[in-house]
């Protein structure tokens, strides 16, 4: 994994490389001081014994901050880093059947949605049809039924069976904590959009 990069101090003008003639100054205790020439900026910063920042160089004038640079720098990065470890990749496992799979080898798909869905992994179910299997799709949308009854104690359904081409499919969803459950299946199954995501399958 790479390491985190600290943020350039060419991301900003500081002290005397801010080189525009006034700026909008905010003091060192917060306090709104008013566009001042960049020369009073800077002494203000020095008595101070901290930097004049320029922290929004689009407005004008640009926007500059009495502060400590060092300690700015390190909490920025810090809220950089607590932001990317918040956001989560989501990815999505597949498991495929046909209608009225026998039961030992749908188990046997069960228990891989159930280990993914344990992983934290949303999980799409998909029944495939070939010939005219297509003619009684009511056959898969029990099955899915089934599948959401089994995977209850551990998933809700975000997206109810729907019929695509030759594939009746659901996606489940890991249950968070305190979360109330939604495991039945909508009767008529409704034709899907596409989801640009992630998948890995588990063929049958």
């Amino acid at each position: 994994m790479q390491e985190d990069q600290p943020i350039s101090t060419q991301n900003f003008r500081v002290n005397e490389g801010i080189r525009t003639p006034q700026v909008y100054l905010i003091g060192p205790t917060g306090e709104n001081v008013g566009v001042v020439p960049i020369e009073k900026a800077l002494q203000i910063a020095r008595e101070a014994d901290l930097d004049l920042v320029e922290v929004a160089p689009d407005r004008d004038p640009p926007v500059c901050r009495v502060l400590d640079f060092g300690k700015f720098l390190y909490e920025r990065t810090k809220k950089d880093r607590e932001a990317r470890k918040a956001q989560t990749k989501v990815e999505i496992k597949e498991i495929r059947l046909r209608p009225k799979t026998n039961e030992a080898h749908r188990e046997f798909k069960v228990d891989d949605a159930r280990r993914w869905l344990k992983q934290g992994n949303k999980v799409r179910v998909t029944v495939r049809f070939r010939g005219r299997e297509i003619d009684y799709p009511e056959l898969a949308l029990e099955d899915l039924r089934e599948i959401a009854k089994d995977l209850e104690d551990v998933a809700t359904i975000e997206q109810a069976p729907s019929l695509e081409g030759k594939n009746m499919s659901m996606l489940v969803t890991p249950t968070k904590p305190g979360s109330k459950k939604k495991t039945t299946t909508e009767e008529k199954p409704v034709k899907a959009e596409p989801v640009a995501e992630k998948t890995e399958t588990v063929k049958s």
